[in-house]
């Protein structure tokens, strides 16, 4: 499976606009999108193209659809973790709140004021890939997402613990690759911004 951040937004970096309708990709981020797509389209056996049914995710998502000749699916278990009341808050804030320690140091014990835990956001995505795992068994398929969530299916996969999973980086419009086995997830790759793609296979 890969794994593709959204492009930048306006609001990347500022705030946490979670799952509020109608954020765009900036037009940074559409260039991203285009880039990315450019990359994955060097890849034969991409079978399908998901994106969360957020604006920005189905933005970079349309042209990795058209690159790889696939209709873009959404699937709600790709969404942003729900944030909240934390929602569209912006970041210089939420680091003045005693409980941004805890976001970031002890994930696994804190759940968003009025919306998801990590361990309820980390156990639906990681359900969701191991779904479509199953459906496009032994071809690739692009998944299009979120920071946290890519980060969460990534640490679970790498057998990091949760309240690790904000030591890992995944930028915009960056590629994370898993490969599924009968013995367990293989990471391919992280966080990958500009390396050839066709390279990823198990050493």
């Amino acid at each position: 499976m890969l794994l593709v951040r959204h492009g930048q937004t306006p609001t990347t970096g500022a705030s946490l606009p979670g799952r509020a309708a109608g954020l765009h990709l900036a037009e940074a981020g559409v260039a991203q999108a285009a880039a990315v797509a450019e990359r994955l389209a060097a890849l034969t056996k991409i079978d399908a193209v998901y994106a969360s049914p957020l604006e920005r995710t189905r933005e970079t998502a349309a042209p990795i659809g058209r690159a790889t000749g696939h209709r873009v699916k959404t699937d709600k278990g790709l969404l942003e973790c729900d944030f909240g009341d934390w929602t569209g808050k912006k970041l210089a804030d939420l680091r003045k709140k005693k409980e941004w320690e805890t976001v970031q140091r002890f994930p696994s014990g804190f759940r968003f004021p009025g919306g998801e835990s990590f361990p309820e956001m980390q156990q639906r995505m990681v359900t969701t890939l191991d779904r479509l795992a199953a459906q496009h068994r032994g071809k690739a398929f692009v998944a299009v997402s979120h920071a946290d969530t890519i980060k969460a299916a990534v640490a679970q996969a790498l057998g990091t613990h949760l309240d690790l999973f904000q030591r890992i980086v995944i930028s915009p419009c960056s590629v994370s690759a898993i490969l599924h086995t009968p013995t367990g997830p293989v990471v391919l790759a992280v966080n990958s911004t500009g390396d050839d793609l066709t390279t990823l296979v198990p050493s």
